[in-house]
């Protein structure tokens, strides 16, 4: 997401970081450019006019603070007004109501409204430990009340029994009442959608929304519509008053309008993005941590947040025993890459680390999820001894390898050669103790796997 934007808004930054000082004429020049970079990310016209006046007001004559350059400077106003233009501080789910807090999903139809529901529910069980109902309003949809079945089923997540013969507002009712009964913490309510927005949805959603009272009316929104999507929340809070929005597909979207825009224009935040198809593929929205990702200036916050979830401390811990004793293997090496693997998409990392996607640039190596599934293969295609001395690889073994992976000689070299090398840093940050490590990060990481 936002991949367009921000290599537009590099290239445009690169001019103001060069020069001593600047004029008015410099910062109205790189304005321009910014503009039409927002333009042709898909941002409302409105907003792109609105964001420009304001930081053309603040940039030009501004102060320079501190050390910072006055192409630094403008850089900073920017960033200060994409932050205030996506909502200055992440909402959270407001779950502040006695329980059952009801929390009703609404959109269009293909928007993501099931999936978003069950992940939202995964992520509240297993990180607030709150036990969550789902029920499912859908009964125009074949299947509807089936998917939400199966993917409640697969986050562990209780699902109400409904049947496409009843109301949806008599659903709704049964719903909450047995989230009293039973003593839940939240009611998801997965309403209908349709293709798109009619006064017969509207009315039914509002007569649901009267009747169960929820705290939060959530807007499931597809990221890859655009400005099609600023329209659809600005429909939706008209007769609704939606209290936020998940944006989804965002893996899908590199532009990102839609995340610039629906703030300015409808006044509710932005809470959440959905960024890949699994369950687990959701994450809070931050809009500074967001602005900083936009500029290139990495997010190392959610870098951490994401390695402290997903990553297993204890392998961890062992793997960097091994690295002090220097007795570092292709098994080692696998697990490592298994553990980068937990963490997300290869890019998606890379973008949150300060300045790595520029010093990827110009590089033969692509940053490329496939390549840690070749370098697995490859491994997994080797047998026990062959991972814990691999100088025992030689051309017959090699050329076995290639051909249970699915790869050629080349790359089983490139690999070797590549692991080889880590080894080497290994021993390195070994002999410097704790402190050698740390400084190291994650050695080895590979950011372009086996270089094809």
């Amino acid at each position: 997401m936002f991949d367009n934007l921000s290599d537009r808004l590099d290239k445009v930054f690169k001019k103001l970081r060069g020069r001593g000082r600047l004029s008015e004429q410099n910062i109205k020049d790189a304005l321009r450019e910014v503009r039409l970079a927002l333009l042709e990310a898909d941002v409302h016209l409105n907003v792109v006019k609105s964001f420009i006046s304001r930081v053309r007001e603040k940039a030009i004559g501004v102060e320079v603070v501190g050390s910072l350059s006055p192409g630094q400077q403008v850089i900073k106003v920017v960033h200060d007004e994409l932050v205030e233009m996506m909502g200055a501080a992440n909402e959270r789910l407001n779950l502040a109501a006695q329980p059952p807090a009801v929390v009703m999903m609404v959109g269009l139809q293909g928007s993501g409204k099931t999936t978003s529901t069950a992940k939202l529910a995964k992520m509240l069980r297993e990180k607030e430990r709150k036990k969550c109902l789902l029920a499912s309003l859908d009964v125009y949809r074949p299947a509807a009340m089936d998917q939400l079945a199966t993917v409640g089923k697969q986050v562990g997540v209780d699902v109400l029994e409904t049947s496409p013969m009843e109301n949806p507002r008599a659903i709704a009712t049964r719903a909450k009442d047995t989230a009293l009964k039973k003593g839940y913490d939240v009611l998801f309510l997965d309403t209908a959608g349709r293709l798109h927005i009619d006064d017969e949805l509207m009315a039914e959603l509002g007569d649901v929304q009267g009747l169960v009272e929820p705290i939060e009316v959530l807007l499931v929104a597809d990221s890859m519509t655009g400005q099609d999507a600023v329209t659809v929340a600005e429909q939706f809070d008209q007769r609704l008053n939606i209290t936020g929005v998940i944006l989804t597909k965002t893996d899908g979207d590199a532009r990102g309008g839609a995340a610039l825009s629906i703030r300015h224009v409808t006044g509710k935040p932005i809470k959440f993005l959905g960024t890949g198809e699994k369950l687990e593929n959701i994450e809070a929205f931050h809009p500074d941590r967001v602005a900083s990702r936009i500029l290139g200036m990495g997010d190392v916050l959610t870098l951490v947040e994401t390695a402290m979830e997903k990553v297993d401390l204890n392998e961890a811990a062992r793997l960097q025993a091994k690295i002090q004793k220097t007795a570092f293997t292709l098994d080692d090496f696998l697990k490592q890459l298994q553990q980068v693997k937990k963490m997300g998409s290869l890019t998606d990392l890379v973008g949150m680390i300060p300045g790595a996607k520029q010093a990827m640039k110009g590089r033969d190596a692509e940053i490329d999820d496939k390549e840690l599934k070749r370098v697995e293969a490859i491994i997994l295609s080797m047998t026990a001894k062959e991972r814990q001395r691999h100088q025992i690889l030689n051309a017959s073994r090699k050329r076995r390898i290639a051909k249970g992976s699915g790869t050629t000689i080349q790359d089983v070299n490139r690999l070797l050669k590549q692991f080889v090398q880590t080894q080497k840093m290994m021993k390195r940050l070994g002999k410097l103790g704790k402190k050698g490590f740390m400084r190291g990060g994650i050695p080895g990481l590979p950011f372009g796997g086996t270089g094809r």
